[in-house]
């Protein structure tokens, strides 16, 4: 009787245990189990200076590394940073302009303690594709990623990987080598394998995991011919990789296969097989047209329920303005140079957004982005006083506004969305958060 009731636990137990077995490389839970009730920003990370660690000179702040042909139309304010790098631009006391480096662990850092201090979630890490092509360059990626998962356990901010197919070719090339990134970082970084008290978002119970640039027309790749079903497949089903949530960045015009969007019904069954999706909104409304706002609620209104009806998730985009004057001047690709092609107004523009998609009952937020001043949409710390000697560039401020506005806006949307305030319509007003004190509930 002993030994059969011995052997009738070892059965059970496991049985039990079949379940965990099933994806063995990640931790069964996080400190982030879900992405409701979050804002979650896109968080680049992209931008090198001469003179850092990385030895690539100031990429994605100029064009072939002459900060004289600039990309950038904001400028970061660099008050705070541990480490920052002099150009050859001036500013009106006659000192340096100087920049910071997304490569340095003290840039980071900041960033992260700016996302606790304000309210912040967290963000999604972009992974590009062209980073993921061989092993150097894959390398290459996982000291920034390092860096974050670092600070975000400091601070207690949730991370996600974003993987964006912007530079997929359109012959010779699939989405195999994301999943050798994602393999190698759970074996390298053990991005989601530190215990039930990590910071590694999970969505469903799960790791979510974002792929990024699904059903845009103007892309070289057809998503017929990536393996992107066999991607999915893999985060969602592989014994030991998998058992991930898979959250689908898509055009805006998903639903309608118009527009912005690939006319092709094979994107709907695409989409069937993922958990959420976020339409990329960026430039598709603007500050500049008085009905916007409101279309853009109605686009929202209707996703939710188109997706609803296939238990999909859904995550609305807002972006505070978008510019790209100096980034279009130095590419032929991008047409005329256009600054301030969709005017923050001081913040009115983004609030609305946010206002907007939290009326239409969105459950959670994506910000696009947390530090692109490339095109303008950041929303971390940027600088009122400007460099002078600039020629024909030109950079964009924050219209007086206190550097980190849009990072307490960012903040209070959080707050709004979890029922902490009672927003007002007019918050994006409130430069001396007085307001905020009286709103609380």
């Amino acid at each position: 009787m002993q030994s059969k009731l011995t052997w009738w636990l070892v059965i059970v137990a496991s049985l039990a245990l079949g379940p965990v077995t099933a994806a063995t490389m990640h931790s069964p839970g996080s400190r982030f189990m879900s992405y409701e009730g979050r804002v979650m920003c896109g968080y680049q990370g992209w931008f090198r200076a001469v003179g850092d660690s990385s030895g690539q000179g100031w990429t994605h702040y100029a064009r072939d590394s002459k900060f004289e042909n600039p990309t950038v139309d904001f400028w970061p304010d660099v008050s705070e940073y541990a480490k920052t790098y002099p150009t050859p631009y001036k500013l009106a006391d006659g000192s340096n302009a100087r920049v910071f480096s997304s490569h340095d662990r003290s840039t980071v850092d900041l960033h992260f303690r700016w996302m606790q201090e304000y309210g912040i979630d967290g963000v999604f890490m972009q992974r590009f594709f062209n980073g993921t092509r061989d092993a150097e360059s894959r390398r290459e990626g996982r000291v920034i990623l390092g860096h974050a998962l670092e600070a975000s356990r400091k601070y207690g901010r949730a991370i996600g990987v974003m993987y964006d197919l912007s530079g997929l070719k359109a012959t010779g090339e699939d989405c195999s080598t994301v999943i050798q990134d994602w393999k190698e970082l759970v074996d390298e970084l053990k991005i989601t394998a530190h215990g039930t008290n990590q910071t590694y978002l999970y969505h469903r119970g799960k790791p979510l995991v974002t792929i990024w640039g699904v059903g845009f027309p103007d892309r070289d790749y057809s998503i017929r011919h990536i393996g992107i079903e066999r991607l999915i497949d893999f985060l969602k089903n592989d014994p030991e990789y998998g058992g991930c949530s898979v959250m689908l960045g898509v055009p805006t015009y998903f639903r309608n296969l118009s527009a912005d969007t690939v006319f092709d019904p094979y994107l709907h069954e695409i989409m069937a097989k993922a958990d959420v999706i976020m339409p990329w909104m960026v430039g598709r409304f603007s500050s500049l047209k008085p009905d916007d706002l409101d279309r853009y609620a109605e686009r929202v209104a209707g996703d939710i329920a188109w997706c609803a009806e296939l238990k999909l998730d859904y995550v609305p985009c807002v972006f505070p303005g978008f510019s790209w004057h100096n980034l279009a001047k130095t590419r032929a690709d991008l047409g005329n140079p256009v600054s301030e092609a969709i005017p923050r107004q001081k913040g009115r523009f983004y609030w609305g957004m946010i206002s907007k998609a939290i009326e239409a009952k969105a459950t959670m937020l994506y910000v696009a982005m947390f530090d692109e001043i490339d095109e303008g949409t950041a929303i971390f710390k940027c600088a009122n006083e400007l460099p002078v000697n600039t020629g024909s560039a030109k950079f964009v401020s924050y219209e007086g506004l206190p550097s980190d506005h849009y990072l307490w806006l960012t903040g209070q949307a959080g707050r709004w969305l979890r029922g902490e305030i009672s927003p007002s319509a007019h918050m994006y007003l409130d430069v001396d958060r007085k307001s905020f004190k009286t709103a609380q509930r």
